[in-house]
């Protein structure tokens, strides 16, 4: 549902209200993080964002059509979490990592982009009507994806364990959550896993992980902070923006989305044939070169899924 508010922006904005500046020139920034912090999160409407410059060499691989048109048309999920795509503090400007790569690209490619937020399979449905040019919103290449869509990649796919801040408690492989109390959502890539590593645990004679299934994320991180359970498994990006805003969690370990199968990545997604692919490719190698990329992930608290070039169709999650 579009206008959905997920809980971890509702977090930043609670914490925003209380680091606002008392400059009464109208010009404090709203942000999440520790007061005065290098690391503080703007989360305002007016984002200062990263922007790139056309590459007149690499504009030059976008179709003809696309080019007279002037506009790229992205899609992104309306349902996404911070940092990925949520909404400023004014409740109706759209903001996130995801944007802010995508509108890097259509600089690069001299187009002015054009953001519309749908649903996760609405995103899909728009690529296959050539409604949207290209998708920036979180997907993972999978071998089943890759059968209908060519795929630029500009991220890692990783997933986290996020604790409540303090506890030496590190995760690195099966036996380091046997008898622990662990959170997921159901139907996930991370679900998966921790139900497989819960069998190797009582195969090897230890304790199975006690998988517990909330319905909000409400629910999982008031569990967490009670101590009803260990930890939360999920999405890095938002437990490493959740740790950032609201101070009382850490993560203890970090994964690959696709198991010990293959390393999740995400990627520009568009229509197989579109002919866009070497462009996503092509402008995204440029600003991981000229260092752009670097400063929106590093702005969105997730340098660690950087990667060192865009790989076209790359070896994806297998299919079930």
């Amino acid at each position: 549902m579009q206008t959905r508010r997920t809980l971890v922006a509702a977090v930043a904005a609670l914490t925003a209200s209380a680091l606002l500046g008392g400059c009464g020139d109208g010009d404090a920034q709203e942000s999440v993080g520790s007061k005065g912090s290098k690391n503080a999160i703007n989360i305002s409407p007016d984002q200062h964002r990263v922007r790139g410059k056309k590459v007149d060499s690499i504009a030059a691989k976008v179709p003809a059509a696309i080019r007279e048109r002037g506009t790229l048309r992205i899609g992104g999920s309306a349902d996404a979490s911070a940092p990925l795509g949520f909404y400023a503090t004014d409740d109706k400007t759209r903001i996130g990592s995801e944007i802010d790569i995508a509108t890097l690209v259509a600089d690069t490619l001299g187009l002015k982009i054009d953001f519309q937020s749908v649903s996760w399979e609405n995103l899909f449905v728009g690529l296959d009507s050539s409604k949207f040019d290209g998708v920036f919103s979180n997907v993972t290449v999978t071998e089943e994806r890759k059968e209908k869509y060519d795929f630029a990649t500009y991220r890692l796919d990783d997933l986290a364990f996020e604790a409540k801040k303090g506890t030496s408690w590190r995760v690195k492989g099966p036996k380091d959550v046997a008898g622990k109390t662990v959170s997921v959502a159901s139907g996930t890539n991370q679900e998966k896993i921790l139900v497989d590593w819960s069998k190797q645990n009582e195969k090897a004679g230890r304790k199975p992980v006690d998988i517990k299934y909330f319905q909000k994320d409400t629910d999982y991180y008031l569990a967490l902070q009670s101590g009803r359970i260990d930890a939360y498994f999920g999405p890095n990006p938002t437990s490493a923006y959740h740790v950032a805003s609201a101070g009382q969690t850490q993560i203890i370990g970090r994964f690959s989305g696709g198991g010990d199968q293959v390393q999740g990545k995400i990627a520009a997604t568009t229509k197989k044939g579109s002919g866009l692919v070497d462009a996503y490719a092509a402008a995204l190698d440029h600003v991981i070169q000229d260092g752009s990329y670097a400063k929106v992930l590093k702005r969105w608290g997730l340098s660690s899924e950087a990667v060192k070039k865009s790989e076209i169709n790359p070896p994806g999650l297998p299919k079930p």
